[in-house]
């Protein structure tokens, strides 16, 4: 019989899944989203030199992030993945379904310019 799992862990089993597959580099990093109960966080990774290129995240006095700002967030990612030369990037959704914020994280990050 199988141990009951709590979600957290069922996500880290997730993300560890999709990172087995996703990898990146210098030249094509890793957009990997994370999603808390009060923010959003968007990280660009070069996973080869195990450095972070560059970083967002929703404003600190914000709670439970919506839909709306996780648009907005993509929009800031792709300009500051711009802002260090970043044109393609290979999409991390860190475990979580590709649905709603996280999509929406996505899809404005792509209408900004950031091919995936």
């Amino acid at each position: 019989m199988k141990k009951p799992v709590s979600r957290k862990e069922a996500r880290a089993r997730r993300h560890d899944r999709v990172r087995r597959k996703i990898w990146g580099t210098a030249e094509r990093p890793r957009m990997a989203v994370m999603v808390s109960n009060r923010h959003l966080y968007v990280q660009f990774v070069d996973d080869e030199q195990g450095r972070t290129l560059a970083a967002v995240a929703t404003p600190k006095g914000s709670r439970s992030p919506t839909v709306a700002q996780a648009q907005e967030l993509g929009k800031k990612a792709a300009e500051a993945a711009r802002a260090k030369g970043i044109a393609t990037v290979v999409f991390d959704r860190g475990g979580y379904r590709y649905h709603g914020r996280v999509k929406a994280i996505a899809d404005a990050a792509r209408e900004a310019g950031l091919a995936f």
